[in-house]
């Protein structure tokens, strides 16, 4: 059976910890495993912009032995010059795998059902998965390993309906964390995500929860990270999301009430002085560089993960 990694409860408890055990050997040995050596292509589709997740993806197939063929949104229109179904079957008889970075989550699931080879979300407007699986391996790096993940409290602050604050709940409640959300009002998770997510938490021993201010979110927690107010598409809102946002900004007096030892994750890229300050961004419970290269490591686990299984 193809498995596919469309959003973050597509692995279970148990795969998500091999595949985060994988990005922790890759880590050490960049080299440790080539499943697409030959090489096999796997087309990486951008239909927004990109910086990080096209180097990391790029990279990452390049390491385990395989040919990144990107492909310019722009210029394929997937679904407007021809159908994502029928671009599904022509790259599933092509190549190894499909990473694509695209809006809407329905796309990403036609191409899975019509391809026939595994397809990798890469960012939509609903989830991030593999951003989570970085930050997982962040912290597991951090806090001595995968096995240690679970218990720990992860505080996410500022914009609860985007696809950052979705894949935390789910990403997280995978892993037996307890993930809170704080969020102004009209910035709430999608209600359905939430429900999936606090399902699964009652599964792993973890916990879901959305709260309406920064402290409530933050004090003791264990790990705290946020993303910027205003997500791509959305520049448009950037005056009137600012006045919500400004109470949930992770400065130094906001890192004070979580643990003294609490770890600040960011997927960048991040806009100093709006979501976060510098002081923070690179004070020293700051994790948000090893966080950037385990985009690389952590993909390229999936990947392999994912090609071994199908």
């Amino acid at each position: 059976m193809t498995r596919h990694f469309l959003r973050d409860d597509d692995l279970t408890p148990a795969e998500q910890r091999e595949v985060l055990e994988l990005a922790l050997a890759f880590r050490d040995d960049r080299y440790v495993r080539r499943p697409l050596a030959g090489p096999r292509a796997v087309a990486v589709i951008f239909d927004k912009p990109t910086l990080r997740t096209q180097v990391s993806f790029t990279a990452g197939i390049a390491e385990l032995g395989g040919y990144p063929l990107l492909v310019e949104g722009s210029l394929a229109q997937i679904g407007v010059r021809e159908s994502v179904a029928d671009t599904a079957r022509v790259l599933g008889r092509q190549v190894a795998a499909v990473v694509w970075r695209t809006y809407a989550q329905e796309r990403l699931e036609e191409m899975a059902q019509f391809g026939g080879v595994p397809v990798v979300n890469a960012l939509t407007d609903l989830f991030h998965p593999c951003q989570i699986l970085a930050d997982l391996a962040t912290v597991a790096l951090h806090r001595g390993g995968v096995g240690r993940l679970a218990g720990q409290t992860l505080a996410y602050v500022g914009d609860g309906a985007n696809n950052m604050a979705h894949s935390y709940l789910l990403g997280g409640a995978t892993a037996g964390l307890h993930v809170r959300v704080g969020s102004p009002d009209g910035y709430r998770p999608d209600p359905r995500v939430l429900a999936d997510a606090a399902a699964v938490a009652e599964r792993t021993g973890g916990s879901v929860t959305v709260v309406g201010s920064l402290a409530e979110a933050v004090t003791g927690a264990d790990v705290v990270a946020t993303d910027t107010w205003v997500s791509m598409g959305q520049e448009g809102e950037a005056t009137e999301r600012e006045t919500p946002f400004v109470p949930f900004r992770v400065d130094a007096a906001a890192l004070a009430l979580a643990a003294p030892d609490a770890l600040v994750l960011h997927c960048l890229p991040a806009y100093r002085g709006k979501e976060i300050t510098s002081d923070v961004l690179d004070g020293p419970q700051s994790v948000v560089w090893d966080e950037a290269e385990f985009r690389l490591h952590a993909q390229k686990a999936l990947l392999t993960w994912l090609l071994e299984r199908s």
